[in-house]
C-alpha cells in the first residue's frame, strides 16, 4: 500500500501488510528519514544532562543525578522489548508518534525544575525514546528494499552520534553564565519539548497507516499470544549470536574508549586532560562515519560476515594499538578514529537479527537486539569498574588488566561471527 493512498478519512489499517517495496519511494524515505531524526532528538537530550550537570548538581545534589541516569537506562533497555511487539501487533502509525510525544512530555516535565519532576521527567523520556532506534529499524526493514537494509540502519546511528554532539556543544552554549545567551536550563528542557510535538505531528502525518502484522501472525491480544514473538526469537540460536556479537562490538567504545579512554590517556600516558578528551572524541566521529560506510558495503557486495569479521579484525588491532602502543608512535588522533570506524560492524547484526527472524516479528527482533546489547553493556561496565578498582591509577598495567575483558570480547564476537548465518542478499539471490 502506497502512503500516498492513505488519508486521515480512511480507515487506520489494512489486514495485511503490504509487500516490502523493490524500489525506494520518496514517502518511504521521509518516513524513516522523522523516525531517524527522532533518534537524533533523543540522543540529543540524553546527552544534555551531562552537559547540565553543574547546573543539575546545585539544584538536585549529586545522588538524585546518578539515580536519574541509572533508572533511565534500566526503563529503556527493559522498553526495547514492549515497543517490538507493539511495532510488530499495531505498526509504525500507530506506535512511532506516541513514542515521541511520551519523549517531548517527558522533556516538559523535566523542564518544571524540582528534584521529583526532573526524575519523573527523565524517565518518561527512556519510555518513548526507545522507540526511536528500533522504530527507525522497523520502517527501515519493512517499507525500504531489503538490500539497503544495512545502509539505513547505519545512517540512523549515524544520526544518533550527530544528535549526541547537538546535544553537548549548542546546549552548553545556551546555559553558559559567561555566555552570550545564558538561558536557564529549564527553558532549555522547555524547547525540547516543544520539538518534540512539532516533530510527533509530523510523523503522525508522513507514516504509512497500515497496520502491523495481520492477527494470523500474532493472534488476539492475550498475554500468550504477545509472548509468542520472543518465543521465536529467543528460540532461535541466531538471535543469541547476533545480540551477543553486537554488544561484545560497542563495548570497546562505549565502556573502554568514551568510559576511561580519557582516563587512560591523562592518567596512566601522562597527557594533559585536554588531548585526551581530544583524542577520545574521535571516537564518536569515527562512528558518524563507519556505521554508514560499512552497512552500505555490506549492502552492496550483498554480504554481512566479511564486512562483520573485517570490521571486527580491524577493531581488534585499533584495541590492542590503543593500549599497548605508546601515545607519538602512531599518527594523532588516528587509532580512536579507526576504533569508531571500525566498530560500525557493530551495526552489521542489527541487520541480522531481522534476517533470521520471520518477518513478522522484525519490531520486536529490534527490541530484542536492543535489549541483549544493553545487557552486555550492563554486565562488562560493572566488571570494568570493579577491575578499576584497588590498583594505582596512573599505572597503564592497571588499564591493561581492567580493560582485558573488553579486548577478549572482540575474539569472542569474531569466533561467533563465524557461527552467524550469512543473510546478504547475494546468498538470499541464490539460495
Amino acid at each position: 500500500m502506497s502512503a500516498s493512498q492513505s488519508s486521515p478519512n480512511r480507515p487506520a489499517a489494512t489486514a495485511t501488510p503490504a509487500a516490502q517495496p523493490q524500489k525506494i519511494q520518496p514517502l518511504y524515505v521521509l518516513a524513516w528519514f522523522l523516525c531517524a531524526l527522532f533518534y537524533f532528538y533523543q540522543y540529543a537530550i540524553r546527552s544534555a544532562p551531562g552537559i547540565m550537570q553543574d547546573e543539575l548538581t546545585q539544584a538536585w545534589g549529586n545522588s538524585h543525578l546518578g539515580l536519574m541516569i541509572a533508572s533511565y537506562y534500566i526503563v529503556y533497555a527493559l522498553a526495547a522489548l514492549a515497543v517490538g511487539v507493539l511495532l510488530d501487533r499495531y505498526g509504525a502509525h500507530a506506535t512511532m508518534p506516541v513514542g515521541i510525544g511520551i519523549t517531548s512530555i517527558g522533556c516538559l516535565i523535566f523542564a518544571q525544575g524540582s528534584v521529583a519532576a526532573g526524575l519523573g521527567g527523565y524517565v518518561i523520556q527512556g519510555l518513548g525514546a526507545i522507540c526511536a532506534f528500533v522504530g527507525s529499524s522497523y520502517v527501515a526493514a519493512r517499507y525500504l528494499p531489503a538490500r539497503t537494509l544495512a545502509l539505513f540502519v547505519g545512517l540512523t546511528q549515524c544520526l544518533g552520534m550527530a544528535g549526541a554532539a547537538f546535544g553537548s556543544k549548542p546546549t552548553r552554549i545556551l546555559i553558559d553564565p559567561n555566555g552570550s545567551f545564558h538561558i536557564p536550563w529549564q527553558t532549555v528542557w522547555l524547547g525540547f519539548g516543544v520539538i518534540g510535538v512539532c516533530l510527533a505531528i509530523a510523523t503522525w502525518f508522513v507514516m504509512p497507516r497500515d497496520s502491523g502484522d495481520s492477527t494470523d501472525h500474532h493472534g488476539h491480544f492475550s498475554f500468550a499470544n504477545l509472548l509468542k514473538p520472543f518465543r521465536t526469537i529467543f528460540g532461535n540460536p541466531q538471535s543469541w549470536y547476533a545480540g551477543i556479537i553486537g554488544g561484545l562490538l560497542f563495548v570497546p567504545t562505549t565502556i573502554g574508549a568514551l568510559g576511561w579512554g580519557a582516563s587512560m590517556l591523562n592518567k596512566g600516558e601522562h597527557v594533559s586532560m585536554a588531548f585526551a578528551a581530544s583524542d577520545v572524541s574521535m571516537v564518536p566521529i569515527g562512528w558518524v562515519i563507519g556505521c554508514p560506510l560499512l552497512g552500505w558495503i555490506s549492502d552492496k557486495i550483498g554480504l554481512r560476515k566479511p564486512v562483520l569479521i573485517g570490521g571486527a579484525v580491524v577493531l581488534l588491532a585499533a584495541s590492542l594499538c590503543a593500549l599497548y602502543v605508546p601515545v607519538g608512535v602512531m599518527p594523532r588522533y588516528s587509532v580512536a578514529l579507526v576504533m569508531g570506524i571500525a566498530s560500525g560492524a557493530a551495526m552489521i547484526p542489527f541487520s541480522t537479527m531481522k534476517e533470521v527472524n520471520p518477518p513478522e516479528v522484525k519490531g520486536t527482533a529490534a527490541g530484542v537486539m536492543n535489549f541483549l546489547v544493553f545487557g552486555t553493556t550492563g554486565v562488562l561496565s560493572p566488571l570494568v569498574s570493579a577491575l578499576m578498582a584497588g590498583g594505582a591509577t596512573d599505572s597503564m598495567a592497571l588499564f591493561h588488566r581492567a580493560f582485558m575483558p573488553l579486548v577478549i570480547g572482540i575474539v569472542v564476537a569474531i569466533v561467533l561471527a563465524f557461527r552467524l548465518r550469512e543473510t546478504g542478499w547475494k546468498v538470499q539471490k541464490h539460495g
